[in-house]
């Protein structure tokens, strides 16, 4: 597998620049649990959560789809919108009050990825059926 570390890699360093925001906000805010009633808090909290509610599952579905030897291209496609996707929604959500396009638009690529790799793990299931 070439494809699919290399966008793992590349979220998984947002997902560190996201996670260290929350815990040096929380240090600097004293807050131990929650977001201690800090509406930015809670939006750079959400902002990991919901990196970590996505991105694991579509990573799982380009590995499957990589290990079923689908285009490349389409891997990079994939890999491309995931990580754009990802990017503009974390900044959005986590850095900024008012970037309503990030948020939006990262949302749309983020779940566009996640049918796409949806759908194509099906159809690479349908198909080894067939095959068999």
């Amino acid at each position: 597998m070439i494809v699919t570390p290399l966008y793992a890699g590349l979220l998984a360093l947002w997902f560190l620049v996201l996670s260290v925001r929350v815990a040096r906000n929380r240090g600097k805010r004293q807050v131990s649990l929650g977001d201690g009633g800090d509406t930015m808090l809670q939006r750079m909290i959400r902002a990991q959560g919901n990196f970590a509610e996505y991105v694991p599952m579509v990573l799982v579905l380009l590995v499957i789809l990589e290990l079923s030897h689908f285009s490349t291209y389409v891997l990079h496609g994939l890999g491309i919108a995931l990580v754009l996707g990802r990017l503009l929604h974390g900044y959005a959500l986590g850095f900024s009050k008012q970037f309503m396009f990030g948020r939006v638009f990262g949302t749309v690529l983020t779940f566009a990825t996640l049918l796409i790799a949806g759908l194509l793990c099906i159809y690479q299931g349908v198909l080894g059926l067939q095959l068999q």
